[in-house]
Formats: C-alpha cells, structure tokens, sequence
C-alpha cells in the first residue's frame, strides 16, 4: 500500500521534502489502515490545498489577471479560440464527474415530432422549418441543474429543457432552460458558478440546493446575476409538472435565409397546458411522498395518451435593429420584453413516446449547442462562445471518446460522410484506403457540400475592435431587467418570491453574504430588501459597500464602469407572470376522490365521467386499499389509500356523498386532513350531499378565510344531485390556484 504526500517523487522539481515527514518508509501507514486516522491526516494535509490568502494562477502557476472575460474582438466581438485560459478552466471543469453529467445530471426524456405551421423561407433557410406536412422527429431531455443524478425532481432550481431535431440536413439541437436568462454574462464564470451551487466541498452539503454560503456568497458579489436570482427564487423554479413550463433557448442565435439575409433569434417554447408551478411547503411534500414525481408524470401521461405539447416560438429582431434596445441583445442576463418584439410562433411539439431503456437513450442522449443546420446561426453572445467549446469536451470525457455521435440515441438520420476514423467505440467499419482530403484515390469523395446545395456557411459578419477582455457598456445594467421582473409579478408572486429568499438567505451562516445580499436587492428595489430583511430578523444596512463590479477591466475607470441604476422607465411585463394567463382547460389534470365503503355510486360516476370528458383523471382515495362496497351493492376499484397519497399528488378534491361513506371518512383523520391540506395550497374543493360535513370537519369553509366573499375555489351542495355544480367546478380547477384566498388569509393575519 502506498500513500502519496511528503514523498520526494510527488514534490515539484528543486523542493525538498519535508525533514519531520516519514515519507520514503512505512510509517504512518499503519495508522492510515488501523482506524486511528492521524498518520493518514498528516499525510493528506500535504497535498491538501486551503486556498486562504492565494493569488490566482492557472494550473502551470501563470498569474491572472484577469479571470472574468473571455478573450474577445473588442468589446462585443467573437471569442478567440487562442484564449488557453479559457480553454484550461473550462476543460478541467468539463472533466471533473464522471460518469454523470456535471450539470443537468437528473433527467427525464421522450420522443416526438415537431410540425411547422407554414413555410418560414422569409426568416430561415432551415429545411424543417418550410414544409407543413413534414413531421421532423426530436428527442427531449428535461432536467435539473444543480443535484445529482438521485436528488430530487422537486428541488428549486433551474430546468434543462433541450431538444434534439433530427432533420433531413443533419441534427439541430436546441438546448435551453425554463427561464429566459442566466446567471452570468460570459462562459469563463460558468465553472465558478457552478462550483459555488454545487454541495460545499468539505462536507459535500446540502444536495441539489441553493440555500447555503457558497452559493450566495458568489451571487452576493456578481451583479449581472440579480436578474436570474429572481427568477429561480419566484415559484419558475418549482413548476408543477414538465409538461407546464416554458422553455427558453436564453441566447440570442441567428436566422440566415437563402439569400443570406440575417436576423437576431430568441427562441420560446410555449405548453399549450399552459405554465403553472407548486408553492414551496407543496413541492416539500411532494419530493417526500415522490422524488420521482416530475419524470413520473411525464411517464404517465405519455403511456396514457395524453401527449405534452408545446409550440415553438421565435422573436425576431432585423440585423439593422441590433442595438436600438437600452439592454444588448448579446447579454445572456437580459431578456427582450414581448411587449417590444411579440412571439411569433410558427410551429409545434408533440411527444408521443416513452424511451424504451433510460441508460441507452436518457442517460447517453448527447446535446450540443454548436448542433446547427444552415439557416440557423451564431451570434457573438459571450456566454455561447464557451458552451460551444465545453458541450463536446463534456461528451468526449461523459460518453468516452469522440465516437459519442455514433450512439444509437444520437445518430442523425441524415447520413454522415467524412474521414474522421478509428477512436474508442468505434462503430462504422470505413472501407478503402482513402482518409484524407483532398483526395483522387476515392474519387475525390466525400466532397464539400455548396452552401447553394444545402451546405453550412457561417453568415459573414464584420468583426472589428482590439483584442481585449472586455464587455459592451449595455452589459453593465445589472439591475433594470430585474426590477420590471418583479413589478411584472402578482402580489401573491412577489409573496412567495419574497418567502423563497427569506428561506434561502436564513439558511446562510456567514452574516456578512447575507448584509451584502440585502445590498443587492436595494439596488433591484429598496422595498423587495425590506420585505426580506423583515423575514431575516436583519435589518437592511443603512449603507453597505457593494462590490467593485468583477467584469471591469483592470486599465479602465472603475467609474465608467459601474452598475447602471434602474431605468424607472421600463414597464411591467405582463407576459412575465403567471397570473396574469388566462384560465385554461383542465386537460391531463388529476383530481382526487374522497370516497369510502357505501359511497354514491351515482355521484362518482357522474364526476368521473364529466372529468374523463373534460380531458382529466381521477382517482379513488379511500381509507383502506382494494375495492369499495357502494350504497347500490356494487363496487369499485380504489386506486390509493389515504396511508400511500396526500392532497399535494393531486389538483382537486371531490367528497362523493353516502351517509356511511362520509362518516366513515369523517373518523379518519387522514381524510380530514387530505381536504385541510388542499385548502391550504389553495385548490378547488367541492363535495357534494353528505360529502359537505367532511369538508366542514376539515375546519374550512364556503367564505374566504378573513370572512371578505365567498371563496370561488368551494363548490358545496349540500342537496341535490351532483350534476348542477360540475361545470363550475370544472372551470375553478382550469384557474389552477384560488389566490385570493391566501391574500384573505394574509389579511386576517
């Protein structure tokens, strides 16, 4: 057994070893075998680096000077492919897990097919997006950043959403998130984010969470991020299924059309279930009862038929109108309001098929977002710059070497002609001699595709400006973007957004992040730092140095340099929030069932059947499992006990009526609190006959809570047949939420 530590061999040319250490003999081993640990200490505090008053270097011990900017052609220029410290940080980074991705580690994927509208030749040259009755296939992998790949589907955090085109011209992926922005302005910052998110590294703490030093402690001191901390701190960052949130391809690419005409991108995928979320004490019982519970219900609802649907959105900005906005369109922190450019949105998703094995096609699915086809383009965004180079030196690691393309999950359907050869897990057999180009022992074959023949061409663009690590002045408005994010939201959004920072900053011990962060959301709005600080028990600091933006140049002024303040002028996006939607159907929703032995057949029956219509699922939740006994002697099939679901698996709440039913549930306390605890995340309860004394032993009521109206989300019959209160419990359930009851409950105090 050798351990490595003070031994000459492992010490740098020209050191000498240490004369106290044991290195060279035996000792210490013992100890490092025996359970005693302290030889096996000593010599892992020799190779051990603490990083406490260190200057930064590269790993040959280069000095840096500045770690914040890619190397760039002037200030809004491409990135240079010569910048080795981009290229060092970035490729460790890259290879530091193995086999699990890095980022985006738990994931859940299906088939499917995109379909254009009509023929968008005006905007593109790209042949999927021209042919109506084409129906191009796509793989779509859904994930969450930050945990590994056994956390929890129910974490706050940001979701992968990536889509793979197989089209005729080769593969194009599409590769976003469920938010708009990011966190960071350029690539370099990407290891240093995701380090500082990741679990802390001498305890490996807390998994798949944000709420801790690190993390904050980072955010605290990069202001570009302000934008996207909102974002994951509103309820976006917990959505209630997969099936229910937007997807954003964040950065600004490039529509190129035949002709050569070029125009800006911003790509939305828009569900057409509409965008909904959990509320955070829901997502915490969710992820007890069903860590799986995102990927099962996409599962579900693929398996039963009921396909996830998306359309595919696009604002485009003419080349000429590049910088006419107050924000730059290269800066990944930034979205563009939809009130200044609408979406259009010119075709649709569908996902119609469950993977056949996880590992084969989940786990090894490879995107990139340099996947392109001709008519869809780069721009200069420095934040794109880096994932182009980090996705394929992720996948040579990930999947083993420069043959990933040929997994079966990631062939093109196009076929693949070149004189790539040899490499670990090599799959095509290349017949003949010829591996090179140009050739005339092969007929000169595989020959260059003419960008008239479908070919891709990068777009031309002039570049000019010195070589230099630097951003355009647009990039250094930090703040503006944020606060119309938090004015767009509801109050009852901007309440739960509030809660979520309370939450995350109280788990932070380090006081001083915490000052610091309350210095942040000053400059987004001083009332937004107050709330918080409220919750925090801290009062906001009454004045607190921020610190020097990192992203100023080490021979610029400081000065001009400095955060933008807030533009007052930049109004409330309504697109922004999810209140302000319009109520929706209730397709693929689930609705629970309080039901017990001599239940109303008849009033079950005539629910399930109008839901089942309507495009949704009901279960039977019953005290015990197996089948119910019906007043009418027949039976039914119970799908959950109240031991094995709670209210938070479901939508809605229905009580059936039957005078031995409802008193039997009644005696239970599950089923008590099944109706209690759907009130309180505010969803629809209705229950019809008998089936209204469980609701009224629930200890919730027909009037919302601070006695202000009646409450639209409590549909009670107390007589009658159950007919007459099915459409409108219906519609309260296509509203999702009933917020206004938690405004009177925040009334009553």
């Amino acid at each position: 057994m050798t351990i490595l530590g003070n031994d000459p061999r492992n010490q740098p040319p020209g050191s000498a070893p240490d004369p106290d250490s044991d290195s060279g003999t035996d000792a210490g081993v013992d100890d490092a075998v025996d359970g005693s640990g302290d030889g096996k200490r000593e010599q892992l505090a020799a190779i051990t680096r603490r990083g406490d008053g260190e200057r930064l270097t590269t790993n040959q011990g280069l000095g840096i000077v500045d770690d914040q900017n890619t190397l760039k052609v002037g200030d809004r220029g491409p990135a240079l492919l010569e910048d080795f410290l981009l290229r060092e940080k970035i490729t460790h980074f890259d290879h530091e897990r193995i086999p699990e991705r890095v980022v985006h580690a738990r994931g859940a994927a299906a088939h499917g097919y995109f379909q254009v509208y009509a023929d968008q030749s005006a905007l593109t040259k790209a042949a999927f997006l021209q042919d109506p009755a084409v129906r191009t296939p796509v793989f779509v992998r859904f994930s969450t950043v930050a945990g590994s790949r056994g956390s929890s589907d129910l974490a706050r955090d940001v979701r992968g959403f990536a889509v793979k085109f197989y089209t005729t011209e080769g593969n194009y992926d599409l590769v976003g998130n469920n938010m708009p922005v990011f966190f960071i302005q350029d690539a370099i910052k990407f290891p240093d984010l995701v380090h500082a998110v990741k679990p802390e590294p001498h305890n490996e703490i807390p998994q798949a969470a944000s709420a801790h030093d690190t993390f904050w402690d980072f955010i605290s001191l990069m202001p570009e991020a302000m934008h996207m901390v909102l974002w994951v701190m509103s309820d976006r960052g917990i959505p209630r299924s997969l099936r229910m949130m937007e997807g954003f391809g964040v950065h600004s690419f490039r529509f190129v059309t035949a002709d050569g005409t070029s125009s800006f991108v911003k790509f939305h995928w828009k569900p057409l279930l509409g965008v909904h979320s959990l509320i955070w004490p829901e997502a915490l019982q969710v992820s007890g009862h069903d860590p799986d519970f995102h990927r099962r219900d996409l599962w579900e609802a693929i398996d039963g038929g009921a396909f996830p649907e998306w359309e595919l959105g696009v604002q485009v900005v003419p080349e000429a109108d590049e910088h006419r906005f107050a924000f730059d369109l290269l800066d990944a922190t930034k979205l563009i309001p939809e009130e200044l450019v609408p979406v259009q949105r010119i075709g649709k998703m569908t996902l119609n098929r469950n993977v056949d094995n996880y590992f084969a096609e989940t786990e090894q699915v490879a995107f990139h977002a340099g996947h392109v086809v001709p008519g869809i383009d780069f721009s200069d965004d420095p934040l794109l710059a880096g994932r182009l180079f980090s996705y394929t030196d992720t996948q040579l690691l990930r999947l083993g070497g420069p043959n990933f393309h040929q997994i079966p999950i990631n062939r093109p359907l196009a076929s693949a002609h070149n004189h790539q050869r040899d490499g670990l897990h090599r799959q095509t057999i290349d017949a003949g001699r010829v591996a090179y180009s140009p050739n005339t022992l092969g007929g000169g074959c595989p020959m260059q595709v003419p960008s008239a023949a479908g070919g891709f061409s990068t777009h031309a663009a002039t570049v000019t400006g010195d070589k230099r690590r630097r951003r355009g002045p647009k990039f250094f408005d930090h703040y503006s973007q944020a606060a119309m994010f938090l004015n767009s939201l509801a109050d009852w959004e901007q309440a739960h957004l509030v809660a979520a920072l309370q939450f995350e900053l109280g788990k932070v011990v380090t006081a001083a992040v915490v000052e610091r962060m309350l210095g942040q959301l000053q400059q987004v709005q001083p009332a937004l730092a107050q709330r918080v600080s409220i919750g925090l028990g801290i009062p906001v600091p009454a004045s607190i140095e921020l610190p020097l933006n990192r992203s100023v140049p080490e021979d610029a002024d400081p000065a001009a340099f400095a955060s933008v303040p807030v533009d007052s002028s930049l109004l409330p996006s309504p697109a922004l929030s999810m209140a302000r939607r319009q109520p929706g159907g209730i397709a693929t929703r689930c609705i629970a069932i309080l039901a017990a032995n001599g239940v109303d057949a008849g009033s079950v029956h005539a629910m399930q059947d109008a839901l089942l219509a309507a495009g949704a699922r009901s279960k039977i939740v019953a005290p015990h499992g197996g089948a119910l006994h019906c007043a009418d002697g027949s039976s039914m099939r119970i799908d959950h006990s109240l031991l094995t679901t709670r209210s938070v698996m479901f939508d809605a709440v229905f009580v059936a009526g039957g005078a031995d039913s409802v008193a039997e549930l009644a005696r239970h306390s599950g089923a008590r609190h099944f109706v209690h605890e759907a009130y309180w995340h505010f969803k629809t309860i209705a229950a019809v006959a008998e089936g209204c004394s469980l609701v009224d032993a629930a200890d919730v009521g027909e009037t919302l809570p601070d006695g202000s109206g009646a409450d639209p989300g409590m549909l009670l019959l107390r007589e009658g047949a159950v007919a007459p209160m099915i459409d409108g419990f219906i519609g309260a359930i296509g509203r999702h939420r009933h917020w206004e009851r938690e405004r009177a409950a925040l009334r009553r105090g």
